[in-house]
């Protein structure tokens, strides 16, 4: 049967190339791709003109260049799956307080929902917040910054950086499940309670969104206004004071 269908493959192609050839195959091409293979070079021996394949000049060495052309590759294309989001990990939390660079303390508005930057007298300690900075840890290590959310102690209320408008700015927003912000997903919408801590000294820190980069907390240059984000060319202080509690 084998023999019989190579006999008829051969008869099918032989009167279509040049005069002068034969075709002979000697193994029956098991797959569709050897089918093809061999469809392929007959079609570009056909091609040839007939001096060419008929000449003198014309070898075995022509005839493989004319049959290794023709082969088909195969190609397998691996689907690479992209990979996971990274996690911010939270590591622990600490109680602390902040000031500014003009030492002016953190003072809590619920009527207004803000923070902000007053210096306190003798007498009204009471009224600074105390802070629970978060700390995390980052997949990709940063050397010069860590992660950290600022929730104010005995509340729900965290600082969060998301835009209203055109630019990035600061909100007190509640969390009523906390564990939520034990690890958060970097292409989640949680990552706008997150901010980048970096130290330029002795428990002075900048704070940097970690949702919109080169953007930070900062305050006023008068006192009793709330905190806000802003860039490093903006006239307000971005550094501050952080001193964790026993």
């Amino acid at each position: 049967m084998e023999s019989e269908m190579r006999c008829n493959v051969s008869e099918m192609w032989s009167h279509k190339i040049t005069k002068g050839l034969d075709l002979e195959i000697s193994h029956h091409p098991l797959t569709m791709k050897r089918v093809a293979n061999l469809i392929i070079a007959v079609e570009k021996i056909k091609a040839s003109t007939s001096e060419s394949v008929l000449s003198t000049e014309f070898r075995d060495e022509n005839l493989l260049n004319i049959l290794l052309d023709s082969i088909v590759e195969e190609q397998i294309v691996f689907e690479s799956e992209s990979a996971p989001p990274v996690e911010f990990c939270s590591t622990g939390v600490h109680p602390c307080t902040v000031t500014d660079s003009q030492k002016r303390s953190l003072v809590f508005l619920q009527d207004t929902m803000e923070l902000q930057a007053v210096m306190l007298q003798g007498g009204s300690e009471n009224r600074k917040v105390h802070l629970n900075m978060s700390t995390y840890v980052h997949p990709a290590p940063i050397t010069v910054a860590r992660p950290v959310a600022l929730g104010i102690k005995d509340t729900d209320f965290y600082l969060s950086c998301h835009k209203d408008g055109d630019q990035p700015t600061l909100h007190l927003e509640r969390v009523d499940d906390k564990n939520s912000l034990t690890s958060i997903s970097s292409e989640s919408d949680k990552v706008r309670f997150l901010f980048y801590k970096q130290d330029t000294g002795k428990n002075i820190s900048t704070l940097m969104s970690a949702r919109f980069p080169d953007w930070y907390i900062s305050t006023a240059g008068q006192d009793n206004k709330p905190l806000e984000t802003c860039q490093a060319t903006a006239n307000r202080y971005r550094t501050f004071n952080i001193q964790r509690q026993s």
